[in-house]
């Protein structure tokens, strides 16, 4: 009787460690992505913190739960009913209630330091920033300010969204920006997914007591999409803006030019033309080039019903 209990305890380990492969396989993951447990690739310091919070917490919840899962296995292969003997009642067990409160109070003061500490990294604002950047959301597009460069003019560089033009934010890649974020009408929110944040941009945010301050650094040059994630009106959903990080080089040569005028027009530089004067390759596109305008004109559409 033991031995064949002992083999049926085998053959449901080798069974659960066959599936558990065939599942890892078969989602077509690499390594990497699997250590991520679906956890998306991020861009910055502040991205990869949470991303080993989530990792841990992750591996600490299967530790967790293989654990029971054996303990349950066990008890049905191990203890299961052999006679009509009503088994020894116990009233009280010191230890085993000791183990019950003392290691879940445990795991969750673990938990709870590890996930202070990922937001203290993430909301951290110590590094003294090696740009600052004002983000202004409103119906239904973007508006970036440089307070610390100005234009021949007098008026400071930035760069604003419109219904044909999706709105670059350009930024220099491995160096610590600071983001002030405020709203000009009704409630937004600035998320770029390759941060893995995002956070509401409302109007007047001192008034309203909310941080409308934040700060990362990108890890490498790229274009990365980034959105509204607040339900603020009838074109929500398209109302996009694009991250161009460069190297810090090529991002001080585009300042140059946004505080110039250009030759060609007599006017400042705007962000199409100085990335067009930079000739850097595919991160110095004019345009964006992970998303793109949505047509705003309902007469350019026809009801799903057709005419009537």
């Amino acid at each position: 009787m033991g031995r064949k209990e002992g083999n049926r305890a085998a053959r449901l380990a080798k069974v659960t460690g066959l599936v558990s492969l065939v599942g890892v396989a078969a989602s077509g993951c690499s390594a990497e992505e699997v250590l991520r447990f679906g956890w998306p690739k991020g861009v910055t310091p502040q991205a990869e913190a949470m991303r080993q919070l989530w990792t841990w917490s992750v591996i600490a919840a299967l530790v967790v739960g293989v654990i029971v899962w054996a303990l349950i296995f066990w008890s049905i292969i191990f203890h299961r009913k052999k006679s009509e003997e009503f088994p020894r009642q116990f009233q009280y067990n010191g230890p085993l209630e000791f183990v019950l409160i003392g290691l879940p109070m445990v795991i969750i003061v673990v938990l709870f330091v590890f996930a202070t500490h990922a937001q203290n990294v993430v909301t951290n604002k110590d590094k003294t920033p090696d740009v600052n950047v004002k983000v202004w959301a409103f119906q239904w597009n973007w508006e970036f300010e440089y307070p610390e460069f100005k234009t021949p003019d007098g008026q400071t560089v930035r760069t604003t969204g419109s219904s044909t033009e999706i709105p670059l934010l350009v930024l220099p890649a491995t160096k610590e920006v600071r983001y002030t974020i405020e709203s000009k009408d009704v409630i937004h929110s600035f998320f770029v997914p390759e941060y893995n944040f995002k956070r509401d941009t409302i109007p007047f945010p001192q008034k309203n007591s909310q941080d409308n301050v934040f700060q990362n650094s990108i890890d490498h040059e790229g274009a990365f999409v980034g959105r509204c994630a607040e339900l603020c009106g009838t074109y929500h959903a398209v109302m996009n803006f694009e991250v161009r990080a460069l190297q810090p080089q090529v991002f001080d040569r585009y300042m140059q030019l946004r505080t110039k005028l250009n030759p060609a027009t007599g006017k400042p530089y705007t962000a199409a033309e100085a990335l067009t004067e930079l000739k850097c390759g595919e991160w110095c596109a004019p345009q964006a080039i992970r998303t793109k305008p949505f047509d705003t004109s309902r007469t350019s559409r026809k009801p799903s019903g057709g005419d009537r």
